[in-house]
């Protein structure tokens, strides 16, 4: 399990040369990539490093391992694998969304899965992407619908 610090859900205020405040800087997505592949861990981690705006702070092999890091960091997002040993992806889901409701939760997979648009609505995901497809532009469409006016 690799960490990084929490990141606070305030900044302050940017100050001008003269050290008056010119507005706020906004406080980055964070995002918690939980996946048994280390090779998709590792894809994760350079997606969110390539998206601006976002910030991985930390990732998570297993089911019970992404409820714990849920509790602790508070993530905005959740790029959540479907199909991992033990705990699948699903039962992930429904627990870190009763955990804490604002997560916004992602069920990502290899290939489509016929039961999950069924499943999102009742473990309270807000969206299945098949890792192939997820990128940068997919990333911030997905906040935008579903996260973009989470209280931060």
């Amino acid at each position: 399990m690799r960490t990084t610090a929490p990141v606070a859900r305030t900044h302050p205020c940017r100050p001008n040369r003269e050290g008056e405040s010119i507005g706020t800087v906004k406080p980055p997505v964070t995002v918690l990539a939980v996946d048994d592949q280390p090779i998709f861990l590792r894809a994760a981690h350079q997606l969110i490093a390539d998206t601006p705006g976002f910030e991985q702070v930390g990732e998570a092999t297993s089911g019970p391992e992404a409820l714990e890091m849920t509790a602790a960091l508070d993530p905005d997002i959740v790029l959540l694998d479907v199909r991992m040993p033990g705990m699948d992806g699903i039962e992930t889901a429904r627990r870190i969304v009763a955990l804490d409701a604002r997560a916004v939760v992602v069920l990502i997979s290899l290939e489509e899965t016929p039961e999950l648009p069924a499943s999102l609505a009742t473990v309270g995901a807000a969206a299945h992407v098949r890792k192939q497809d997820l990128s940068t532009r997919a990333l911030r469409q997905i906040w935008t619908a579903h996260g973009g006016s989470r209280p931060r």
